[in-house]
């Protein structure tokens, strides 16, 4: 049994280890990038000759002219992820209440629909999307991109919550009503405070997919002051000679949030997203 114990360690950290690198290497490269001076970051130096956070200083200072905007551009990213997290978690959470503990007619065949969408790249419903957002006056307007994340969002989270819903034992919805609970009072007393880990999971799950997003940002946005800092990344590649140590330090000063409200939420999203998984 120990020998066997031991193979199965091996195994393990046969796979682990390159699986590890291969995630980690990228990272260290982008640190690499960020604390490098210019044009020394690709010296094939495992680690600078003269490490500085002067970088930073220029991101943080906006001293670049790609970096006009980035405290504002930072807050668009900051504004939309939250928002898109906050309408995305309130329309799944009504609807995966009424498909699952109201039974609504019909409620079934809207998820299921609504996860047929999921066939089809996001990508592919780009120029749709687009054209969506121009025939109702949406077009370079934040809220343009709130609801297009919101749209693409919602049917996987709906489902998510609808399988954790499924779980709660039905005696609690009969002993709410027996004691005159309305529906209402039966969602809000009830359903939410026991739904919690997946709430958590699906509201961090929708504000970490807006705040990635590129491709709908790109699409949708075109004034500077509204762009996500996702978006305005891509403007430091606009020029032949890119000041590719400034844009690592962006992106690494970007990737902070979201790498800090996973770690936060990591447990409830553990928790939350495998809820509904198997049958008990």
């Amino acid at each position: 049994m120990k020998t066997r114990k031991i193979i199965d360690e091996a195994r393990l950290l046969l796979v682990g280890i390159p699986v590890a690198l291969w995630t980690l290497i990228p990272v260290y490269h982008l640190m690499l990038f960020a604390i490098s001076e210019r044009d020394k970051a690709t010296s094939g130096r495992l680690w600078p000759e003269n490490p500085t956070l002067q970088n930073f200083d220029t991101v943080f200072q906006q001293k670049h002219f790609y970096l006009n905007h980035f405290w504002v551009q930072l807050g668009n990213s900051l504004m939309i992820a939250l928002a898109v997290g906050a309408i995305t978690l309130f329309v799944a959470t009504c609807a995966a209440f009424a498909i699952s503990r109201l039974k609504v007619k019909g409620g079934r065949t809207v998820m299921n629909m609504a996860l047929f969408t999921y066939f089809i790249p996001a990508a592919f419903l780009a120029v749709p999307m687009y054209k969506t957002m121009a025939n109702y006056g949406l077009l370079n307007s934040k809220w343009s991109l709130v609801l297009a994340m919101v749209t693409i969002a919602s049917p996987y989270c709906i489902w998510v919550l609808k399988q954790a819903s499924d779980k709660l034992p039905w005696e609690l919805d009969e002993a709410a009503r027996i004691d005159g609970a309305s529906p209402l009072q039966l969602f809000r007393l009830v359903y939410v405070p026991l739904m919690v880990p997946s709430l958590v999971a699906v509201g961090t799950y929708s504000l970490l997919l807006a705040w990635n997003e590129y491709l709908y940002g790109f699409l949708l946005l075109s004034k500077e002051t509204d762009l996500t800092l996702a978006v305005a990344l891509g403007n430091f590649l606009a020029a032949d000679d890119s000041p590719w140590e400034l844009l690592m330090a962006t992106g690494l000063v970007y990737a902070l949030p979201p790498a800090a409200i996973y770690y936060a939420f990591k447990r409830y999203m553990v928790t939350g997203l495998t809820a509904g998984a198997v049958k008990s």
